[in-house]
């Protein structure tokens, strides 16, 4: 029996060929038809707003993190770099690191964009964009700040960010998407993350070597915008080769 053979009976095995026809997906209810047609409009209004954007970079980050805090300027300098290099930056148009990146590009003269969702005890978009959008779904964000996305970005953060970095992992992994540059700023952040990664998903071979490859370290706003300018030009994984690395020059691997 071969390959496909095997897939196909397992298939069969999931469902008893004897019991009736679903009839569910046939007849759509009135209210889950109402509930496509918001997400349709939804979808459109983001697309509408992100069309002939240019060359995008999505930065994600904490929400919690003030002004007054040191890694809020970096936020502000990641902003302020990727906006000289050319870039659109697009963040999820909430506070914390979200507005600083927004902020910096803004402050740079350069093109800031908030793609925000609604939440009971945040007011998106911040201050700091020069185009907005407020949307009532998380997926449909989430497919937005993909989509349009040259490179990711990713400012200290808790379980959005994380949710965003490993989903996007997955997508490039399992090549739903084209890979792209994946940057996490704050090799104190990060670093205890990645150590757990190599201990517990590589040394177990949950992963294999080539998902811990698939995004860089690093600590100096300027050298992030360079990488991800160097990859925009060649498509060329040794684009993502050190210098864009931190510590010890190198990428970050088992």
């Amino acid at each position: 029996m071969d390959e496909n053979s095997v897939l196909d009976y397992l298939d069969t095995a999931l469902y008893d060929v004897n019991a009736p026809p679903e009839t569910e997906l046939e007849e759509l209810s009135a209210r889950d038809s109402s509930w496509i047609n918001r997400v349709q409009r939804e979808f459109e209004s983001g697309f509408r707003l992100m069309a002939d954007r240019g060359p995008c970079v999505t930065v994600f980050g904490s929400a919690r993190v003030r002004p007054s805090s040191p890694m809020y300027r970096v936020g502000c300098r990641v902003g302020r770099e990727l906006a000289r290099a050319g870039f659109t930056v697009v963040t999820g148009g909430g506070p914390g690191l979200m507005e600083a990146a927004n902020r910096g590009a803004l402050e740079a003269g350069g093109v800031s964009i908030g793609l925000g969702v609604t939440l009971s005890e945040i007011e998106p978009p911040n201050r700091f964009t020069t185009a907005s959008i407020t949307f009532r779904y998380f997926f449909v964000r989430k497919v937005l700040l993909v989509k349009y996305a040259t490179a990711f970005v990713l400012l200290p953060g808790g379980l959005g960010t994380l949710d965003e970095l490993f989903e996007t992992l997955n997508l490039i992994q399992t090549k739903k998407i084209e890979p792209f540059p994946v940057i996490l700023v704050g090799s104190k952040h990060w670093g205890g993350m990645v150590d757990w990664m190599r201990s517990a998903l590589y040394a177990t071979k949950m992963v294999s070597p080539a998902a811990m490859e698939l995004f860089l370290l690093e600590d100096d706003p300027a050298a992030v915008a360079q990488t991800i300018a160097r990859w925009r030009q060649t498509r060329d994984p040794k684009a993502l080769e050190p210098p864009a690395m931190h510590p010890a020059s190198r990428r970050i691997s088992a």
